[in-house]
C-alpha cells in the first residue's frame, strides 16, 4: 500500500537559473545536487517546512525523455504554460511582498478566494505556481 510521496518533478529550462530561483529567491533547501558519469545532474530542494519532500528540478531531456518530448516539454516551458501547484504562506500579502522584491513575476497580487487569500506567480523557469494563504477551515491559521 502507497503510504506517501517522496518526489514530485518540477521540468525547467535550466537547472543553474532554477537553482537560483528555487533556494535564493523561494527559500528551498539543497538536498542533493550531483551530477552522474552520464552527465545527468539530479537536483533535488525542499520547501523549508517539508524536508520530507524532495522536488526534483530536471530538465526536459535524455534519458527521461526521448529528443521530440523533450523539445515538446521544452516548448511548454518557454511559453510558460506548465502549472507546478500551490505554495502555502502564513502571510500571503507580506510573502507576496518578499518576493516580488526577489524579482518574482506574479500574474496575481493577493486576491481573496473562497480558500484563502491567493496571489499566482511564475518561477521564471517555465511554470506558475498560487501562493495561498489558506482560511482556517481549509487547513489555514
Amino acid at each position: 500500500m502507497i503510504t506517501k510521496i517522496t518526489h514530485l518533478t518540477l521540468y525547467v529550462l535550466d537547472q543553474n537559473k532554477a537553482y537560483d530561483i528555487y533556494v535564493n529567491k523561494l527559500g528551498c533547501k539543497v538536498h542533493t545536487d550531483m551530477t552522474m558519469e552520464n552527465g545527468f545532474r539530479w537536483l533535488t530542494v525542499t520547501p523549508p517546512e517539508q524536508p520530507g519532500l524532495e522536488i526534483v528540478l530536471a530538465e526536459p531531456k535524455p534519458p527521461m525523455f526521448g529528443e521530440e518530448q523533450a523539445q515538446a516539454v521544452r516548448g511548454l516551458l518557454e511559453q510558460n504554460a506548465l502549472g507546478g501547484g500551490v505554495w502555502s504562506t502564513e502571510d500571503c500579502q507580506k510573502t507576496y511582498e518578499a518576493l516580488k522584491a526577489k524579482g518574482i513575476e506574479f500574474l496575481k497580487p493577493p486576491t481573496q478566494e473562497f480558500y484563502g487569500l491567493e496571489a499566482l506567480f511564475r518561477d521564471g523557469c517555465g511554470n506558475w505556481f498560487s501562493l495561498t494563504q489558506h482560511t482556517p477551515e481549509q487547513g489555514g491559521k
